[in-house]
């Protein structure tokens, strides 16, 4: 039987989906959490299947409860629910390590099959790749942020956010020189000079809130 993980900050929420899924004997929800702390912790303790993860949460805006998650379990299983759907963002859920993504205004048949591909070890191929493609390759040039690693793309997205070297290096638990070092290869390839570049750039592309 799939062991699922709902992450969702409203109870009804994660009521309704529990509810649903009741109904299929291949799946448990086996797991609740309602902020990105609890969803990590609950990761770190225990092993799931899936973890069904809401892109918003109170203490963690965008990718950073996913982050946290995948960088406590890198080999988790995530599927996102999402409200926003660019083309853009798709690439930014990739890059943090997720194993798809669904609007929040899916079908449930749609949410079974996610769910189903997604505990099989396989991503979301058909609606990611379709949106990835579009903004790769849709003008021959990739957006900067897209040549970054996953972690360079993570901490890109923690110094965006207003945070400092050390602040960062504390959250990831690593040195405050590997983090700077990480720093100067983003700056590098993200053609930029100062944290501020990158704010501007995180702000303009969706990227932060």
């Amino acid at each position: 039987m799939t062991r699922l993980l709902v992450v969702d900050d409203y109870p009804i929420v994660r009521a309704g989906i529990k509810e649903f899924l009741s109904d299929q004997q291949e799946f448990t929800v086996a797991g609740e959490a309602g902020s990105g702390a609890d969803a990590v912790r609950m990761v770190r303790e225990s092993d799931w299947d899936v973890v069904l993860l809401d892109i918003s949460l109170p203490d963690m805006k965008d990718i950073e409860a996913l982050t946290q998650i995948k960088h406590v379990k890198p080999e988790q299983p995530v599927l996102m629910l999402i409200t926003r759907l660019e083309d853009e963002y798709a690439v930014n859920l990739l890059r943090a390590g997720a194993s798809g993504y669904l609007s929040k205004e899916c079908t449930p048949e749609a949410l079974l099959s996610a769910i189903r591909t997604v505990a099989s070890g396989r991503c979301i191929s058909q609606e990611l790749g379709e949106q990835l493609a579009a903004n790769l390759n849709g003008d021959g040039h990739k957006p900067p942020h897209t040549e970054l690693s996953q972690r360079e793309f993570q901490i890109f997205c923690k110094l965006a956010s207003g945070l400092a070297v050390s602040q960062v290096a504390d959250e990831l638990f690593l040195s405050v020189k590997t983090i700077s070092t990480y720093r100067s290869r983003v700056l590098e390839k993200m053609n930029m000079k100062t944290n501020a570049h990158l704010t501007y750039y995180a702000i303009k592309h969706g990227l932060i809130q």
